[in-house]
């Protein structure tokens, strides 16, 4: 089951877990609230997981890739992983599949406070249009995760602050819904 909580306000290496002293769990219901989905799959089975092709099917989730996050074979690794902890939102959902190793996902909470959310091996996440995030690996610095889109992948990142995007404000008007 996924792990997630609210992270402390350290400034230290991002790829530390960054969990406070007590600890402040989040749960999936919680996430939910925020637009996040979590699955737990059998990452093993990935290229022959009904399980997965189902999930696909239902949410249209048509175009797929897998990426290796490592500095053996991510071209200019380090400039990477600081654009991918950069603060931003997507105009399309983010989904993620992760097929081997791990790291964080950090999403803001409708307070803007930071919910850090660990995947592993066999997590799969969808992080809504419109919501802040960034992503980094842990201290393994190892990842491999299979990026899911509905139709043509759009790659583009809009640091904060974008709210002046349409998908900023239609996520907005989803939390004030779900409050």
């Amino acid at each position: 089951m996924v792990q997630a909580w609210y992270m402390d306000d350290a400034l230290g290496d991002p790829r530390q877990p960054h969990r406070p002293d007590p600890d402040r769990p989040v749960g999936l219901e919680q996430l939910r609230r925020l637009g996040v989905l979590y699955w737990k799959l059998d990452a093993d089975k990935y290229e022959n997981d009904p399980e997965l092709e189902k999930i696909r099917r239902e949410r249209n989730y048509s175009w797929m890739d897998i990426i290796t996050i490592c500095k053996d074979t991510l071209p200019n690794y380090e400039e990477k992983i600081k654009m991918f902890y950069e603060e931003h939102l997507h105009l399309d959902d983010e989904i993620r599949y992760i097929l081997d190793g791990s790291g964080y996902f950090d999403v803001r909470d409708k307070e803007d406070k930071w919910i850090r959310i660990f995947m592993e091996k066999g997590d799969m996440i969808t992080l809504p249009a419109g919501i802040y995030h960034r992503f980094t690996v842990d201290e393994k610095n190892y990842a491999k995760a299979m990026r899911l889109f509905v139709g043509e992948p759009v790659w583009t990142a809009y640091n904060r602050p974008a709210d002046h995007f349409e998908a900023r404000g239609q996520y907005v008007k989803f939390l004030a819904q779900t409050a």
